[in-house]
């Protein structure tokens, strides 16, 4: 049987440093609209759809001929809006794609389908990569994992793992916050309440581990981490964010 994957974007007008940031132009092009079509490329999906509770948003989204599911307004997570969204939909795996990362590479999207495809009992995946600039180690807004293995997920911090007590050839990982998940699992993960951990370091991803499940982690083959991970938060990375762009010649 032939797996149903669709994309989901969540969406939201409301932010606390960049208010209506889905909808900001970068070089002429609204964000969410930069985030969409790079979705449209990946070669896995079989739908794709902003989530929102915007009419702003919606309206936008609509008009270049996205596809939309209104949302509450009330959601306290990206996953909570992301499991009413797939209520409405037909889907066996469902990616979470982040409204806030505009040079999305496709090929990501498709990394973390892969593992779901392979292994029908694997509920969640996600993509790591090597860290290499030194000033990553101590950044708490750079989010670290350390895996078993299978390469399945042991715990995920803010602050360095693992701590280099010895010389060790180990790297260390970043995690890149782009989700797949079967549709039930979804759906029990947004119904789950809030962990210890997931409080302690503001991760949500922990709380499927303190709960159990297994999160499997793929090194992704995107070379341009910079660019494909980077997140507007805030009016100076929308400047950043052009220059990025025409540093690589990009439009």
């Amino acid at each position: 049987m032939k797996l149903r994957i669709v994309g989901i974007i969540p969406s939201r007008y409301a932010s606390t440093r960049l208010p209506g940031k889905a909808l900001k132009p970068i070089l002429g092009k609204p964000m969410i609209q930069r985030v969409y079509e790079a979705g449209r490329k990946a070669r896995s999906l079989a739908g794709l759809y902003v989530a929102t509770d915007d009419a702003r948003i919606a309206s936008a989204v609509e008009s270049w001929g996205g596809q939309v599911i209104m949302t509450s307004p009330d959601h306290p997570s990206g996953t909570d809006r992301l499991a009413e969204a797939v209520r409405a939909i037909e889907a066996d795996i469902v990616i979470n794609i982040q409204g806030d990362q505009p040079f999305l590479d496709p090929l990501m999207i498709d990394e973390v389908v892969g593992p779901l495809q392979e292994f029908p009992a694997l509920q969640m995946a996600t993509l790591m990569h090597p860290i290499h600039r030194p000033a990553d180690f101590a950044d708490p807004a750079v989010v670290k994992v350390v895996v078993d293995c299978a390469g399945n997920a042991l715990y995920f911090s803010r602050s360095l793992v693992p701590y280099p007590r010895v010389p060790s050839p180990s790297p260390v990982y970043e995690h890149v916050g782009l989700y797949g998940y079967r549709r039930d699992f979804l759906l029990q993960l947004a119904a789950l309440p809030p962990t210890p951990l997931e409080q302690a370091e503001s991760l949500e991803q922990l709380r499927v581990l303190e709960h159990g499940h297994r999160i499997r982690c793929v090194i992704t083959r995107c070379a341009d981490h910079e660019f494909s991970g980077f997140s507007v938060d805030t009016a100076a990375d929308l400047v950043r964010a052009e220059a990025m762009l025409r540093e690589r010649g990009l439009t």
